[in-house]
């Protein structure tokens, strides 16, 4: 199975939230609907010097994340009516509306809490790689958008060879476990998963 994959530099993201904006217009998403998300994390102190305040560790960076469409999908392990399913010539993850039943199980078992229940529908959804751009030989909206070109998208082993110093563990992800299809350029400040001293940093809203 061909495996296609998304690269994302973190030492130049700015946040400008362009991929998220694209994707929700794209996909004719409610506002608190979200396929791609910029995370926020940073972390550090302030130490009291009396008049003034001095930085202490003090660091943020940002991570663009939409589903990972992973080797192993926790997701699609789970999903009772297997209504999510691989593409073959992609290895894209993609949930069939028509079987879905919105049961809220791939939900629980995705551990970058990417599937989203559409009130509306009453189904699960989430970023399918723009499959119907990837048919016409395009790339997805989210990279070709990027100002910053943060994001990168192609053959997941080219990809590699392309950015060597890359990873799929950084905070605030969580330690890879259903191989994520995610390459990212560390930030010069970035933490490891599961070996964090930060927090997430985004407004309730931008979750």
């Amino acid at each position: 199975m061909a495996q296609m994959a998304f690269y994302v530099d973190s030492s130049v993201c700015t946040s400008c939230k362009t991929c998220q904006v694209v994707c929700q217009q794209k996909n004719e998403l409610p506002t608190d609907i979200l396929w791609r998300r910029v995370l926020h994390y940073g972390g550090g102190t302030w130490t009291d010097k009396g008049t003034y305040h001095v930085p202490d560790g003090v660091f943020r960076y940002f991570v663009s994340l939409s589903c990972n469409h992973c080797a192993a999908p926790a997701c699609m392990a789970v999903c009772p009516v297997s209504a999510i399913l691989k593409d073959e010539d992609t290895g894209a993850v993609w949930i069939d509306q028509e079987a879905c039943i919105g049961c809220r199980s791939c939900e629980e078992a995705c551990p970058y809490a990417i599937p989203v229940l559409d009130e509306e529908t009453g189904k699960e959804v989430k970023c399918d790689m723009c499959r119907d751009y990837l048919a016409q030989g395009k790339t997805p909206l989210c990279v070709v958008t990027c100002s910053q070109r943060v994001l990168d998208f192609g053959d997941i082993d080219e990809l590699r060879a392309k950015y060597p110093d890359a990873t799929d563990a950084i905070e605030p992800l969580p330690v890879p476990t259903t191989g994520p299809s995610l390459l990212v350029r560390p930030h010069k400040d970035a933490q490891k998963s599961g070996e964090g001293t930060g927090q997430l940093l985004n407004l309730p809203y931008e979750l």
